[in-house]
């Protein structure tokens, strides 16, 4: 299964996706509880989790970006923001635009994580912070292709630290999530909570994805070079 927008609507829009999109929401939502007045970006495929704070109209401002081998992911009509679909090594953003950055099936997927990374540092306000959800290289979510989080490159949390420290980031909060099997089956989706619970305490490095918030190391930053320039497709604005 390749990862692109369609797929990824696909599985959202099923039982098995809701469930998972629903705990990674409470985990989320746990290190981020007040968005009210902040600007917010997602990166990657993170309509799922930016329909929360668009709900309850928490953010002033939000956008989704999605990088051009993903495709196009527009917002519900009900739904205000921009989305975008352009060249992951140029966000078409200026310096300093947004307060919290979610990244989500776009670090696993990037054909250059480094310098994706390097974007989201200078898009991100100084005192801003980056959420990365990404599959857990242990997990048995990595290891089933019939799901997004079984695409592309799973990482370890370890080598997740690393390349955010090479990023110029620094790590401020870890959690994991998806501990229940990767199944479709009724029962696996209803016992889904006790499973968060039972494998937090018994199995913690078995987690589906690893969460890590990071803020801005202003301390070791070096110039970056510029990008070439990019097309960059505007596909909506509500």
């Amino acid at each position: 299964m390749s990862v692109d927008s369609q797929i990824l609507a696909q599985f959202y829009a099923s039982p098995q996706g809701a469930v998972v999109a629903r705990l990674l929401r409470q985990r989320m939502w746990k290190i981020w509880p007040d968005l009210r007045g902040q600007s917010l970006l997602g990166i990657g495929y993170t309509l799922p989790y930016l329909r929360g704070p668009l709900a309850f109209g928490m953010v002033e401002r939000c956008a989704q970006f999605s990088p051009s081998q993903i495709g196009p992911a527009t917002f519900p009509v009900a739904a205000a923001g921009l989305s975008c679909v352009g060249e992951e090594e140029r966000l078409p953003f200026p310096d300093l635009s947004f307060d919290r950055i979610m990244l989500i099936h776009g670090l696993e997927v990037s054909e250059n994580a480094r310098r994706l990374l390097r974007e989201v540092w200078r898009v991100l306000k100084d005192d801003g912070r980056l959420l990365v959800v990404a599959p857990n290289r242990r997990g048995m979510w990595a290891h089933v292709d019939s799901t997004p989080f079984g695409q592309g490159q799973p990482y370890s949390p370890g080598q997740i630290n690393r390349l955010l420290q090479a990023g110029f980031f620094r790590i401020e909060h870890r959690d994991t999530a998806l501990y229940m099997p990767p199944s479709r089956l009724r029962m696996v989706l209803r016992s889904a909570h006790f499973c968060e619970r039972s494998g937090r305490f018994l199995a913690p490095h078995l987690a589906g994805v690893t969460i890590t918030e990071a803020s801005k190391d202003l301390y070791n930053v070096i110039p970056l070079g510029a990008a070439s320039a990019r097309r960059v497709v505007v596909t909506e604005s509500l």
